[in-house]
């Protein structure tokens, strides 16, 4: 007799409210886990329900802190795979390592690659994640990948609170990475694209030195994939406010703000600072009336379904 494709939907502990979300939103509850930390240290995981020949879904952001968050989660995979479950899917909102997708200087790691080998190794099966750093990361597994992206969500958000008052928007890329995703965005909102020259001149300090566009009299929309010490956020916005914008409004998938990011954005000119949550706001930054965070649970739900039940993922985005 075929016995009718089983699944479980599982949560780390390093954003349970993004997991609780997607749980209500698929209408499926949580199954039941343990984690617990020893004296020293060590990650326990214990699962409490019964995985064996069941697709399972574990939705772990590997955020800060990353060793921590990533370690439990490949616990859990393992814990998973001699538990006997039939597909480990793991979903992860936000990738940590992304950043450290090439060789920049002779004698460093490729960390992405290093992170990708061991959550195969572990046991994953499948891996979702949300706007990843690098497109290529996909490449760096030999497992089924699904990058998602949170353009709909935040496109929506603009159209609907920043779009009826703008007037003429410009959407600017930080810097020449970026320049397709910020054209991607400008053609839904009918916006035209400015370009920020950035040099970086250390690890998480930029600086920058030119506009290529023009912004002067526009609504600035800064779009970025993740905000993390806001560097290069507030150097831009500085850039584009000195050459005539006369509103800025950042955008970004991942608000990492680690360090003297919020106190950057706080005393910056810029208007809103727009992020979603595959990685839970501090209190600090719950707290500044400048972020505004949206949810990618929806999507995220969407996306395990039509996994689960064989459908097409990049049709969400079509």
């Amino acid at each position: 007799m075929q016995r009718k494709r089983d699944w479980v939907l599982l949560s780390g502990s390093y954003n349970p409210a993004l997991s609780q979300k997607i749980s209500d939103r698929l209408e499926r509850p949580l199954g039941k886990i343990e984690v617990r930390r020893f004296s020293d240290g060590e990650i326990f995981v214990e699962i409490k329900e019964n995985v064996r020949g069941r697709a399972v879904y574990v939705i772990q952001s590997t955020c800060a802190p990353v060793n921590d968050s990533l370690m439990e989660l490949l616990i859990m995979i393992d814990a998973l795979k001699r538990a006997s479950a039939k597909e480990i899917n793991v979903v992860i909102p936000y990738y940590g390592y992304a950043r450290q997708d090439r060789k920049v200087s002779p004698r460093t790691p490729i960390s992405a690659k290093l992170t990708a080998d061991i959550l195969t190794t572990a046991g994953a099966t499948r891996v979702v994640s949300v706007d990843l750093h690098a497109g290529q990361i996909q490449g760096f597994f030999n497992i089924p990948f699904d990058n998602l992206y949170a353009m709909p969500v935040i496109q929506k958000y603009l159209e609907q609170k920043v779009v009826p008052t703008a007037g003429e928007i410009v959407v600017v890329s930080p810097d020449a990475g970026g320049v397709e995703r910020a054209r991607a965005l400008a053609k839904r909102l009918n916006a035209t694209v400015a370009i920020i020259d950035k040099r970086r001149i250390g690890p998480n300090v930029a600086k920058a030195m030119n506009i290529i566009g023009e912004v002067k009299g526009a609504t600035a929309i800064i779009l970025d994939d993740m905000i993390d010490t806001a560097g290069t956020l507030t150097e831009a916005a500085n850039a584009v406010m000195d050459h005539g914008a006369k509103r800025i409004i950042a955008a970004a998938t991942h608000g990492v703000f680690s360090g003297p990011a919020i106190q950057r954005i706080n005393d910056s000119k810029i208007e809103k600072v727009i992020v979603t949550d595959t990685i839970p706001l501090s209190q600090m930054a719950q707290s500044s009336t400048k972020i505004e965070q949206l949810s990618v649970a929806p999507l995220l739900a969407e996306a395990i379904y039509r996994i689960h039940h064989y459908d097409s993922v990049s049709s969400l985005f079509t």
